[in-house]
C-alpha cells in the first residue's frame, strides 16, 4: 500500500488553511505560542507532553509536529519514547477504567444472585 491516509501537510495546504480563515488561523497561532512558551513547565516538557498527547489523540500530523519540535527544544529519543509509553498506558488505562460502566450495567441489568 503506497498511498497514505493523510495527505501531506505542504506549504500549499497550510496557506489555503490561513487564507479561508485568517483571524481564526492568527488566533490559534497566537494561543499555540502562548501555550508552549516557557511558564511552570518548560517548553521542552510541553512539547514531550503534546508529544504523548498526540500519541492518545492519534494525530498523525501532531506526532510528527512535536516530535520535532520537542527535539528542537532539548527532548532525546528516550524522553519521547517514555512518552509515548506513558500515553500508551493512559490509553489502555482509560478502557479498564471504564470497564467499571460495563460492570455496573450488568449488576443493573442482572443483578448477581
Amino acid at each position: 500500500m503506497t498511498e497514505s491516509l493523510y495527505p501531506p501537510s505542504t506549504p500549499a495546504t497550510r496557506k489555503r488553511r490561513r487564507d479561508l480563515a485568517p483571524e481564526v488561523h492568527a488566533a490559534f497561532d497566537a494561543f499555540s505560542r502562548a501555550a508552549f512558551t516557557d511558564g511552570a513547565l518548560s517548553a521542552k516538557m510541553k512539547q514531550i507532553i503534546a508529544v504523548a498527547v498526540a500519541h492518545v489523540t492519534q494525530c498523525p500530523y501532531c506526532i510528527e509536529g512535536h516530535t520535532k519540535a520537542a527535539q528542537r527544544a532539548g527532548a532525546t529519543p528516550e524522553e519521547l519514547m517514555e512518552a509515548a509509553w506513558v500515553a500508551a498506558e493512559m490509553r489502555a488505562g482509560g478502557a479498564f477504567a471504564h470497564s467499571t460502566i460495563m460492570l455496573n450495567a450488568l449488576d443493573h441489568a442482572h443483578p448477581a444472585p
